[in-house]
């Protein structure tokens, strides 16, 4: 089991989102990346359950909302505009060795540089 730290990600620009831990509540620990106004915390979810057949289910959820200035009568606050969500799930029978996870984990990390990809979310545009 790896030790709760902060989880760093990279946003558009390349700069550096840190994620740090905020609480373990049944088994789902939660980061959060905030600036001190809780309409604009970004969260990341990251859980791992046995399953009834003895495999296991790894979950990993990721939250980031877009905030804006929203003046009403005079007066500015920070209001939640849309967010954006992505999840991953991991399913792994019981039997699965280190480095066939290993290679899960290669795989989805070129996934992610792969123009396939980079086109779906980078651009909407779907494989033709």
């Amino acid at each position: 089991m790896a030790a709760k730290a902060n989880v760093v990600l990279k946003d558009h620009a390349d700069a550096d989102v840190t994620f740090a831990p905020r609480d373990t509540s049944s088994g789902v620990t939660t980061y959060v990346q905030t600036a001190g106004v809780p309409a604009d915390e970004k969260t990341l979810t990251i859980s791992m359950v046995k399953k009834t057949s003895g495999g296991r289910k790894a979950t990993i959820k990721l939250a980031l909302p877009v905030v804006q200035d929203v003046v009403v009568g005079g007066i500015s606050k920070p209001t939640k505009v849309r967010v954006a969500y992505a999840t991953l799930t991991l399913d792994f029978s019981e039997v699965s060795t280190v480095a066939e996870r290993q290679d899960m984990r290669k795989a989805l990390d070129a996934l992610m540089s792969a123009t396939v990809f980079t086109a779906l979310v980078d651009n909407t545009d779907p494989p033709y």
